[in-house]
């Protein structure tokens, strides 16, 4: 291990909060409860039968052996096109690799590991610290506003000669919040002037409702100080495809390589077909999901809005509430009496970091009817504990 690196067991880590729940939910299922889940971070929709019959298609013509770490041509190739056209990437095929989302954060922070030890995280905000441990970095959270929004100039000035690295969600998991292009602007010049590399999750790039998505890889002549990290799971509704791609500077993507050719080698070819035939036709299957959550993000505003004691922030993007409870009692135990009492599962801020406490993550993902179930047994749980 390097010297001023954090040494990390994996006895020592943390499980995933949402994970856990949902583990929950599953042996309650088991035994025959019925359980309403507005935990989970996944979209009800079916993967579009076209991408479904262009994997099978693939397998049935034999293409079911190892390829390259990086990725089938035609994958990256696709990459290429579709960050071009859709985020102003200015991209070329060295600077793409196919990996899930979740693989490449924490394939991306082993690849920015080195001589600096600091990695910058948001908080409140996703399950970054583990991988940030697992790369031997150590994790430094920046405050999100208390209107959830996201402060170049609070993390401007944490940066110092140890920060490797900055992480930003956007839009953002758990706070549906989307950062302006100018915050994103005063990051970049702050970080590219002191060598810092910026992280930039972008799973939830195609569920922006009221805003424009941003990227800020879209700043660069080439990818240098960048890397953005994409994902087809919520756009196409491809989850349990684990089909992600990275776009960032030769050097970086190479480093990724090699994670990958030491872990699983690499992704199933058949994936990599069904995915690069999404990136080049499926806008369609996009707006279509696209317009079903916008009718759901404002049905839920309006919900949330009428149940005493919440406050609400803006839903700009991805499919989550983060709202504020005014009961003096701590998330974590708000969360297993909704579930014990009420047999509803949402995740507890907590998970997302301190400053989630007294917050709770409402996934409005699933169907119109469960999230109605949910609330209204939301409502009754704050009516009775007031």
């Amino acid at each position: 291990m390097r010297q001023g690196f954090t040494v990390m067991f994996i006895s020592e880590l943390e499980g995933s909060p949402s994970l856990e729940v949902v583990n929950i939910v599953l042996q309650k299922l088991a035994r025959g409860e019925k359980v309403t889940s507005l935990a989970i971070g996944e979209p009800m929709y079916k993967t579009p039968k076209e991408i479904i019959e262009v994997a099978y298609k693939s397998m049935t013509e034999g293409e079911t052996h190892y390829t390259s770490s990086f990725g089938l041509p035609e994958v990256r190739e696709a990459i290429v096109e579709k960050v071009g056209r859709k985020n102003k990437i200015k991209a070329g095929v060295e600077n793409t690799i196919f990996i899930t989302a979740k693989q490449s954060v924490h394939a991306a922070m082993m690849a920015v590991a080195g001589k600096k030890p600091k990695i910058l995280l948001p908080d409140p905000g996703y399950f970054y610290t583990e991988p940030a441990l697992l790369a031997g970095l150590t994790p430094v959270k920046y405050r999100l506003n208390n209107d959830l929004s996201f402060s170049s100039s609070k993390v401007i000035s944490m940066l110092d000669d140890k920060t490797a690295a900055v992480m930003i969600n956007t839009p953002g998991n758990p706070t549906g919040r989307v950062i302006d292009r100018k915050q994103l602007e005063e990051l970049y010049h702050a970080c590219k002037s002191r060598g810092i590399t910026i992280i930039s999750d972008e799973a939830y790039e195609d569920l922006v409702y009221d805003k424009e998505h941003f990227s800020i890889g879209s700043l660069e002549e080439r990818p240098d100080s960048v890397m953005t990290i994409f994902s087809l799971s919520k756009s196409y509704s491809m989850t349990g495809w684990r089909a992600g791609y990275t776009v960032g500077s030769k050097e970086v993507i190479a480093n990724i390589a090699r994670v990958i050719e030491h872990t699983y080698t690499c992704s199933p070819p058949f994936i990599q077909k069904a995915s690069a035939y999404a990136l080049r036709h499926g806008d369609g299957f996009i707006k279509e999901f696209k317009e079903d959550f916008k009718k759901k993000k404002i049905h839920v505003e309006k919900r949330l809005s009428e149940i005493g004691g919440l406050k609400m922030q803006p839903i700009e993007g991805a499919f989550y509430a983060f709202p504020s409870y005014s009961l003096g009692m701590k998330s974590q135990d708000f969360a297993k009496k909704l579930l014990d009492r009420y047999q509803v599962a949402v995740l507890p801020g907590i998970a997302f970091g301190e400053a989630g406490e007294g917050h709770l993550r409402i996934s409005f993902s699933g169907s119109m009817e469960s999230i109605d179930h949910g609330l209204d047994a939301l409502g009754q749980f704050l009516g009775s504990e007031s």
